[in-house]
């Protein structure tokens, strides 16, 4: 008797390729590279490093409390060059010494990047410099950056992974 497990798979295979390779061929290869700015994509607020502006101002006004439709955080009222009110958004993670160090009257230096939400204008800090200290508020890229606590270090409790499941069994 004749093995015929071989031969039958054989042309099964090879028509399945050829198949395949048209396939492959018949999608067009458009790809296009991406713009250098993608402005509106993404998570959040848009931050465009290309349009940074530096603002030399005392602070009129701090806030705290969280206003639906805002950015999320403490925001800054300062008047610009022109005269009008800026409202520069520091977000959520300063740490306890820089917020207590923003006061009315107390000049700083915001630098940032202006971003429009709901029809109102908002400057993204990303450097804020009071009482001659830098805080980075963003990173280049305008994500916003963790603030290290100060004074009294809370340091998390180093633990072995036996210690976390129960130990050794």
């Amino acid at each position: 008797m004749k093995c015929s497990r071989l031969s039958t798979p054989i042309p099964l295979i090879a028509g399945l390729t050829s198949v395949l390779l048209v396939a492959i061929l018949a999608v067009p290869l458009g790809a296009q590279p991406a713009s250098e700015t993608r402005a509106g994509h993404g998570i959040g607020p848009v931050y465009d490093a290309a349009h940074e502006v530096t603002l030399n101002s005392a602070i009129d006004q701090v806030i705290t409390k969280h206003t639906p439709g805002q950015p999320a955080g403490m925001h800054l009222i300062v008047t610009g060059p022109d005269g009008n009110k800026v409202d520069a958004h520091l977000g959520p993670f300063l740490n306890k010494e820089t917020r207590e160090s923003l006061q009315v009257g107390t000049p700083v230096r915001i630098v940032g990047a202006m971003m429009t939400l709901r029809g109102r204008s908002y400057l993204l800090t990303r450097l804020l410099t009071v009482n001659n200290r830098t805080i980075t508020v963003r990173g280049e890229h305008g994500l916003l950056a963790p603030m290290a606590a100060t004074g009294k270090r809370h340091l998390r409790a180093q633990t072995k992974p036996a210690d976390v499941n129960g130990g050794a069994r």
